[in-house]
């Protein structure tokens, strides 16, 4: 490699370029927003899941709301005879 006198031209025509560095920064670059996407999704999943939990109980205490009142009017009519 020549020495770079100043004034003579472009840095880059003696700078040397480490393209296994770059390399290994731009994959770890692109591995890091890979992990925040895959992190962000995982959220909208798990919010979406705790959505359908609260939807599936209320589901369940109707269903058991109305086989309470199917044997409270059951008790009344016999009660009633």
């Amino acid at each position: 490699m020549t020495i770079r006198r100043p004034g003579e031209g472009s840095r880059f025509l003696y700078d040397s370029f480490d393209a296994a560095s770059a390399r290994i920064e731009a994959n770890e670059r692109v591995a890091e927003e890979r992990w925040s996407a895959l992190e962000f999704r995982l959220g909208q999943i798990d919010a979406v899941l705790e959505r359908l939990e609260k939807r599936i109980w209320v589901g369940v205490y109707g269903v058991a709301a109305f086989l309470l009142a199917q044997g409270a009017e059951a008790v009344i009519r016999t009660a009633m005879r």
